[in-house]
């Protein structure tokens, strides 16, 4: 019979995590604006980010830089020799390119994909990388279609060329040179990736790295386009090694990215982005995990986490939801996972408490010690993370700010917006001056549209606490605001862990309705006893849910319910399921939905 670890943690020490100490400056303004900084100064940080990496290589040589399982299952290894040669190849060949412009990488998290991201800003040209999700979806591919008319590349590296070729032959691609692994696949001229590794570099490379300045242009990143299509936000070299140095100031001592890390988040989302950013020029391992919280591949990731032990572990809340299920009936997995246990990071907007907790049972269970959770609250024009729980606690949040950024929170009700101003902050959208001016206030502060609130407001040092995005709060037809963000995070923790995510329904009703995706052998009545309980303890329309209905098939990443990261789009699901939705809804409902007073 498989163990089972119980989801009360017995009191207990931390395991030892090295972390920056708090020093937290606050301004209180007569308006109610509050102002957080920590008085510890950012520490010096070089920009160039493709010189950083050349000596990391040649101090470094033969250490495994990147390992991902091949086709067999073995783990294939590149070596920062061999991953500085290829990138060297692969810049000369840009840099022999009459066209000027940036180089669009349509691929999965690989060694490719890290050669051309890093060549393209040797070369000077920025770095575009884009889903694959969006090539594969068919149709007009409207999304990939929408980046390449704001990016204008001129080089688009699709690496696997079958997945590519139906959007490569139906799109504009302009005078872009498309490089790929096997041209003879594709419908129009193209050259094969290998040609480019095997090019020779010459005094050139060298040359045009030592020229770059760190307000040039490193990378388009796109936003994730849960509201709509994704923008475009240019980041400088200044940008990435402003936040890399804040992240590696806060907690690099205990994430230790200078050892062996296992991660899956993709490289074309900013947190990836950093994953990978930050291994390779700290010297250390990054295994790839080609797992990720969805159906069906999530246990690629347990096999992984199985076998490779490691000191930090990032991971979004649907993935820390499903990793607590495995935990806590698979000692194996469980001894692996925290021998070498110092620190686990979390997107700060969505994980419950409940799973926080079962994640430290296990690791009482385990190791008789909890382990350092913290947040890494952030967003692409941010880079990456700017807020970090730097200090112990039990409580979820997004903690505190990292050295070198002001936040500012400005009033809203019992809540604050966060905005943000520093030097990782981007300067707003590629070609979109209106929705750059909105984006920032008249202090030149980024306006995130999420909303906080103080842990302990006698005590900010606490930290943050998450309480919603204004993007998620909506109006039933009696003009009652429903706090989405909030709403569905106490859902969450009531159902918890019968319920991977859910979906608040919905805008201009006259109650409230939820659609929900149970986990696996999840008993219906007792989602629904809980769902009463928690009727019973909220007053209101706008806090109590009428009806709910079980969702049988999971989100569609083709059809952008759920983003790479294992971010629920909201509107995208209502609007796919639209006859799930009139269910709820109908005047007399149907036997599987379930109907509260």
């Amino acid at each position: 019979m498989a163990e089972t670890v119980g989801v009360q943690a017995a009191p207990a020490p931390f395991r030892e995590a090295h972390l920056l100490a708090v020093d937290l400056d606050i301004e209180r303004r007569a308006d109610g604006t509050i102002l957080l900084a920590s008085r510890v100064p950012l520490r010096p940080y070089d920009a160039n980010i493709p010189a950083v990496f050349a000596r990391r290589a040649e101090i470094s040589g033969d250490k495994t830089a990147l390992a991902r399982r091949g086709a067999d299952g073995a783990w294939a290894f590149t070596s920062f020799a061999q991953l500085k040669r290829e990138m060297d190849a692969a810049t000369q060949w840009l840099l022999d390119q009459a066209q000027p412009g940036p180089v669009l990488i349509l691929a999965g998290n690989s060694p490719a994909f890290a050669v051309m991201s890093f060549a393209a800003q040797a070369a000077g040209r920025a770095a575009c990388p884009v889903s694959t999700t969006y090539a594969a979806l068919g149709g007009d591919y409207g999304r990939l279609a929408h980046v390449i008319a704001k990016v204008r590349p001129a080089v688009v590296f699709a690496e696997d060329t079958a997945m590519a070729a139906g959007a490569l032959a139906a799109l504009d691609l302009g005078a872009a040179v498309i490089v790929t692994s096997d041209p003879s696949r594709l419908s129009q001229p193209a050259v094969a990736y290998a040609v480019l590794l095997a090019t020779r570099p010459t005094a050139r490379v060298a040359a045009s790295i030592a020229a770059l300045t760190p307000q040039d242009r490193a990378a388009l990143m796109l936003t994730s386009g849960l509201t709509g299509l994704p923008k475009v936000v240019p980041i400088t070299f200044d940008n990435l090694a402003a936040n890399s140095a804040q992240c590696q100031q806060t907690i690099g001592e205990a994430a230790g990215w200078h050892d062996v890390m296992l991660d899956w988040l993709p490289w074309h989302h900013a947190a990836g982005a950093f994953v990978l950013r930050t291994t390779l020029l700290e010297g250390g391992t990054l295994y790839i995990d080609d797992g990720k919280p969805a159906p069906g591949l999530f246990e690629t990731s347990i096999r992984n986490l199985r076998e490779i032990s490691v000191s930090y572990f990032n991971n979004v809340p649907l993935g820390y939801t499903l990793l607590a299920q495995a935990l806590e009936t698979d000692p194996l997995l469980r001894a692996t996972f925290f021998r070498k246990m110092r620190l686990m990071l979390y997107g700060g907007a969505g994980l419950s408490q409940p799973v926080h907790d079962r994640l430290q049972a296990a690791a009482v269970a385990e190791t008789g010690c909890r382990i350092m959770m913290t947040s890494g609250y952030g967003m692409t024009e941010t880079v990456s993370a700017f807020m970090v729980i730097h200090f112990e606690t039990d409580k979820v949040g997004i903690g505190l700010p990292a050295p070198g950024v002001t936040v500012k929170l400005a009033p809203v009700g019992d809540r604050y917006e966060i905005r943000v101003r520093g030097p990782n902050v981007t300067r707003g959208y590629l070609d979109e001056p209106e929705k750059t001016a909105a984006a920032f206030d008249d202090e030149g502060f980024y306006r995130t549209g999420d909303l906080a609130v103080f842990h302990d407001p006698a005590d900010p040092t606490k930290g943050l606490a998450f309480a919603g995005r204004a993007a998620e709060e909506f109006k039933l037809s009696s003009g009652t605001w429903v706090y989405g963000g909030s709403l569905r995070d106490g859902l969450l923790e009531a159902l918890s862990p019968l319920v991977l995510d859910l979906v608040l329904c919905d805008d201009g009703r006259p109650y409230l309705g939820v659609m929900l995706w149970p986990t696996a052998g999840a008993d219906p009545a007792e989602i629904a006893r809980r769902l009463a309980d928690f009727n019973a303890g909220h007053h209101g329309a706008a806090a109590r849910v009428r009806r709910a209905l079980l969702l049988r098939e999971p989100p569609s990443a083709n059809a952008h319910e759920i983003s790479d990261k294992g971010a629920i789009n909201r509107r995208a699901v209502i609007d796919r399921r639209a006859d799930q939705v009139e269910r709820l809804f109908a005047e007399t409902p149907d036997a599987d939905v379930m109907g509260f007073g």
